[in-house]
């Protein structure tokens, strides 16, 4: 047996948890309209699973270019979340800098 095979099982679970609460969110959004959206969420949530599947991969014995593989789809969902994130940080100054404006020009 594997000596991180009680490792393997703890990631194994994190990873049900993690898919779990992905569906609990999405399912709780679809329903009442309120919560996070799953665009906002799912990329930071892949990026964590592809971290664990390459720590389990590894851990497992698994072939190092199927972890690699994991890494890369962590370091594309981690990009894509900062995009998304960086964009709405954007939107939230313009919106700032209008509400300034505006608020100027009614003295």
């Amino acid at each position: 047996m594997n000596e991180y095979a009680q490792y393997l099982y703890a990631i194994d679970l994190v990873i049900a948890l993690t898919c779990g609460e992905g569906v609990v969110l999405a399912l709780f959004h679809r329903l009442t309209g309120r919560g996070i959206k799953p665009s906002e969420f799912l990329p930071n949530l892949f990026a964590g699973l592809g971290l664990m599947l390459a720590l389990r991969r590894v851990l497992s014995g698994g072939s190092w270019s199927v972890a690699a593989l994991y890494l890369l789809i962590a370091l594309i969902a981690h990009l894509v979340d900062l995009g998304l994130r960086w964009s709405r940080a954007g939107d939230r100054s313009a919106l700032a800098r209008i509400d300034a404006n505006h608020q100027l020009s009614q003295f």
